[in-house]
């Protein structure tokens, strides 16, 4: 295929993916039951606050109405992705980064961030190589799912961070008088983010009606959390046999201060592992690049050679990939 065709076959399917893109993003669906009353929820709290502001207007209500005409026709295709193994796990793995996007858009981002790469790897990195830009698209591909699992990964760490805060505030909450869900609404006004979203959320659930324990279920499928497995676990005993919620939090909380001082410690103890282990796996990757630029001439028989040069960069980089593997594998520590 001649450079001119593979031009205008990438730019077609790159505007078409970008019109796909656009088209689910103003037009996006209800999750499930409770995205759906959580959403009217909170669309009836700001028309009400609205209305006390004397801010409504009938533009906004014919906008509302379009957008959810529109939303219709692709609400299939959502659906379907859904109800698919792999849907049901990006599904839990945005709830759990907190990101508002359905699976239909994030399927769309994934064709979109593999069409990106392509195209910078093809125009930019690699003059029209197109095997090397394939290869740029495959990485593409898994761009938005790394993006995505540093995002709950940093989210969690951050919520566990506040955990103990947290059970603090709930125990003097308890103390003060105040109910279990009285509790959980002072700590959705008054704790830092991600725990004032997740409160805030279970505080919701209730609200609309859905039980104690299912919203507390909810709330521990959003943040996969053994800490705060512990802390529900605690909650609904006491909600079934009595007693002292407050006392039982404290415990706890001091419990779980303790892994993370501990967790602390560890850190600091195994980190010469870890900077050893980045150290010996970008090291040979850097020193590919550089000699590249340095000597094009020496190392370009490498990358040149698909017959001989090509395995080898593949057994390489599969060699480095099981080492850090290896390495991350011998200083993760389970407390």
């Amino acid at each position: 295929m001649a450079p001119e065709q593979l031009l205008i076959l990438g730019g077609a399917g790159l505007l078409a993916v970008v019109i796909v893109a656009i088209g689910i993003w103003t037009a996006r669906s209800e999750r499930d039951l409770v995205e759906e009353r959580l959403g009217r929820y909170e669309q009836q709290e700001q028309e009400y606050q609205s209305f006390l502001s004397g801010t409504v207007e009938d533009d906004e209500e014919t906008s509302s109405t379009s957008a959810q005409d529109r939303g219709q026709a692709l609400k299939a295709i959502d659906n379907i992705l859904t109800e698919r193994g792999f849907g049901k796990k990006w599904r839990r793995q945005l709830s759990r980064a907190d990101l508002k996007l359905t699976v239909a858009e994030f399927a769309v981002l994934h064709i979109i961030s593999m069409a990106g790469f392509f195209a910078v790897g093809y125009f930019v990195l690699f003059s029209g190589d197109l095997i090397m830009s394939i290869i740029a698209g495959f990485v593409g591909f898994f761009f938005p799912r790394i993006y995505v699992a540093r995002k709950i990964s940093k989210r969690l760490i951050d919520f566990e961070t506040q955990l103990p805060d947290t059970l603090g505030l709930w125990v003097n909450a308890l103390r003060s008088g105040y109910s279990v869900l009285q509790a959980m609404e002072a700590i959705a006004k008054d704790a830092p983010e991600p725990t004032k979203t997740e409160f805030e959320r279970v505080v919701r659930e209730v609200q609309i009606g859905i039980d104690m324990p299912d919203a507390l279920d909810h709330l521990l499928e959003r943040v996969e959390s053994e800490d705060l497995d512990l802390v529900i676990t605690a909650v609904n005993i006491q909600r079934e046999v009595g007693g002292n919620l407050a006392e039982i939090l404290e415990t706890i909380s001091s419990t779980i201060r303790e892994r993370i001082k501990l967790k602390g410690e560890i850190r600091v103890l195994t980190a010469q592992g870890r900077i050893t282990g980045y150290l010996i796996s970008f090291l040979p990757i850097g020193l590919a690049l550089f000699l590249n630029v340095a000597n094009p001439g020496y190392m370009g028989q490498l990358f040149e050679n698909r017959g001989c040069g090509w395995p080898m960069i593949g057994v390489g980089l599969a060699l480095i990939g099981i080492g850090t593997a290896i390495i991350q594998k011998i200083i993760d520590i389970d407390i």
